[in-house]
């Protein structure tokens, strides 16, 4: 798991955390507790298909069982960010994962790394 966490000085957004080799095995906990998330950004430069990215609020993720809170498409080739100025909160656990298939469905991972980035608290 290549995920970083950086603690940011500011009255919204507490933590950013990076993870650069987001695919179809879940990526859980990644902010370490709770919080709301204020920003995603995803690069799938490094990939011709679509992607989309689910966000769980969770520490225990099925990827194509379990039902992710949030789903983020990126255009193949492309980069795309998503600001939620009044957030979205996770009260559990924030986790992650990438696929080729949008929804709760599918576990084929996209073909290279595609790196994410998110605000939080």
């Amino acid at each position: 798991m290549a995920v970083t966490v950086t603690t940011q000085n500011n009255p919204v957004a507490t933590k950013l955390v990076v993870n650069t080799d987001t695919d179809e095995t879940a990526d859980t906990n990644v902010t370490g507790a709770s919080g709301t998330i204020f920003l995603v950004e995803i690069d799938n430069t490094a990939n011709s298909a679509i992607t989309y990215v689910k966000l769980y609020n969770t520490a225990s993720v099925t990827v194509g069982t379990t039902v992710p809170d949030i789903v983020c498409m990126v255009a193949a080739s492309s980069n795309r960010t998503y600001a939620i100025p009044a957030g979205v909160a996770f009260g559990t656990a924030v986790s992650m994962a990438a696929t080729t298939t949008g929804g709760t469905a599918g576990t084929t991972g996209p073909t290279s790394a595609v790196t994410v980035r998110l605000l939080s608290t």
